[in-house]
């Protein structure tokens, strides 16, 4: 399969060193930053500006996640952020003019339970009112959909059912943020690697410049795009997210030939499996449960996780363990992101997307660079806004964000 891959441009960006200003500032050399600097070059233009990542570009969340792209969310907020992302998706190859491996291969949620049907099917019809393609799939055509699943009457928990997105599926990450950083580049934007900023210069309550390890940088726009580092850079800048961090683990086998034609995810066994394009098989589950900032997790996680994976597929029971990683996801209360202004003038924040992140990816950056350019939340995005915590307007997701949570 390795021959599949394709062809990497020689020239991928720049390595500028910082400028003494710029008109904004985008914290974070992720997915989010990038699509937001993307966007703000090309749509709104506004060039001069920087993304500033601590370490290497991409180095985060973006690298270390499951690569799982879908928008069949229940609330009609959440499906309307997550459907113009995954139309987004879909145009992203031409756009960017970079092939990321983008493949449409459809995800099945397995419902296992009688509650776990009930819920699946209110969700299917949520979805079709909000236009999202969803589907709901007897035992015998997710058999035939997905041939090495056990779908047996006769196991602990066995396959009632399961809801389909035809149109959902997986793309490769790294080159998706290589996709975006050099598109960004093209533009005119710097992507400053080896930066980390230490702090934030304020007017008052308005920021006019941001302090990092290799000078202090004027500008009056700073957008946060850290992930499950955002409270910390929130702290700095004097304001407080409800956001917690943990651990989320994932693994790969070694690469084996195609046998997987789909994304699988269950909540009530608890795993999520797809197959690369190399051949590995991805698979991830739920979130350590403690808080905090390192990239790797507790060993029973991953071992319940390959448990689950075998329960579900027994042909992967003579698979071998490659690696593990983990990367450190932001959590709101209600699994739904804060994607808007902050409360400092001139802040706005992009952070609590949890396990969601890679496929709002293009959304995020879409509406944050319309937040930035115009002072004003669009549509997509106003009711992700942190103030939905005060007036108690919030957006569950808890059952909809599928396994991690």
């Amino acid at each position: 399969m390795a021959d599949l891959l394709p062809e990497h441009p020689d020239f991928l960006w720049r390595n500028p060193d910082p400028k003494p200003s710029y008109d904004a500032v985008i914290v974070g050399g992720g997915g989010h930053g990038l699509a937001t600097a993307y966007y703000l070059a090309a749509h709104h233009g506004m060039t001069n500006i920087a993304v500033l990542e601590r370490g290497w570009l991409a180095g985060g969340n973006m690298a270390r996640n499951t690569t799982i792209i879908r928008s069949n969310y229940l609330w009609d907020e959440s499906a309307a952020i997550y459907e113009h992302s995954l139309k987004l998706w879909e145009q992203l190859p031409e756009e960017l003019e970079y092939d990321f491996l983008f493949s449409q291969r459809g995800v099945m949620n397995l419902a296992h339970t009688l509650q776990d049907v009930r819920e699946s099917v209110r969700r299917v019809g949520a979805n079709r009112l909000n236009g999202v393609d969803a589907e709901w799939l007897e035992p015998d055509q997710v058999k035939e959909l997905c041939p090495i699943l056990n779908t047996s009457e006769d196991i602990r928990y066995p396959v009632l059912g399961a809801t389909y997105q035809p149109r959902a599926g997986i793309a490769k990450h790294d080159h998706v943020a290589w996709a975006f950083a050099r598109k960004a580049d093209e533009l005119g934007v710097d992507i400053i690697q080896n930066c980390e900023v230490t702090g934030f210069v304020k007017d008052g309550n308005r920021v006019v410049g941001v302090q990092t390890s290799r000078g202090t940088i004027a500008t009056d726009k700073v957008a946060l795009c850290a992930a499950g580092h955002s409270s910390v850079l929130a702290k700095l800048a004097g304001f407080d997210l409800p956001i917690q961090s943990h651990p989320l683990q994932a693994l790969v086998s070694e690469l084996h030939e195609p046998v997987h034609p789909t994304v699988v995810m269950s909540n009530h066994v608890h795993v999520y499996v797809s197959q690369a394009h190399k051949g590995e098989l991805v698979m991830g589950a739920g979130i350590d449960s403690y808080n905090g900032y390192g990239q790797r997790g507790a060993f029973h996680v991953i071992e319940e996780q390959m448990a689950a994976a075998v329960e579900l597929f027994p042909i992967f029971a003579r698979a071998h363990l490659l690696r593990t990683w983990g990367g450190i996801v932001d959590v709101t209360l209600d699994a739904s992101p804060i994607v808007g202004k902050a409360p400092v003038e001139g802040m706005y924040v992009n952070c609590g997307w949890g396990t969601g992140g890679f496929k709002g990816t293009p959304g995020a950056g879409w509406t944050m660079a319309h937040t930035i350019a115009t002072d004003t939340p669009h549509d997509l995005n106003a009711p992700f806004a942190l103030e939905r915590f005060e007036t108690g307007a919030l957006i569950d997701e808890h059952g909809a964000a599928a396994v991690a949570h």
